[in-house]
């Protein structure tokens, strides 16, 4: 008789990734501590994954500069969880529509926050770009053109 084996159903990597995920998690609860304790209007998850990411800046400009890798059993969590991201909106769909009455009585608001908060977005991101096309091109040398 064969003995059970509770990872059977899923992919080898599985106990690497619950590390990575307790890892995400860890930083998301740091992230909600440093909300709650210092009063920011930022959600924690924000502020957990802003650490994470100067953690992990920091560890490979210390460890391996030539070679800036996220550690594979993050690097690998993170695809499957960034694989997944459409299930994690079904939360907030059920919550949309659970409130449908409330949208119907204040859709203008809605409306205004969500259309100028995606002109200020493309705003935003047409003039950093603008910015960075224009210095990156100036000192790339173009073919034919002599300077």
């Amino acid at each position: 008789m064969e003995r059970f084996n509770a990872f059977a159903f899923f992919p080898p990597d599985t106990p690497v990734m619950i590390g990575a995920i307790f890892i995400l998690m860890l930083f998301e609860l740091f992230g909600e501590i440093l909300r709650s304790a210092l009063h920011i209007a930022v959600p924690g998850p924000v502020i957990g994954m802003l650490l994470l990411a100067a953690v992990l800046v920091w560890r490979y400009r210390r460890e391996a500069p030539l070679n800036p890798e996220a550690p594979p059993a993050l690097d690998k969590t993170a695809g499957v969880l960034l694989q997944h991201l459409g299930l994690l909106f079904v939360p907030a769909g059920v919550g949309i529509i659970a409130e449908a009455s409330l949208l119907r009585q204040e859709w203008m608001p809605i409306l205004v926050g969500v259309v100028g908060s995606t002109v200020l977005s493309l705003a935003a991101t047409g003039l950093v770009m603008h910015h960075f096309v224009r210095n990156t091109t100036s000192t790339v040398p173009q073919e034919g053109v002599t300077p």
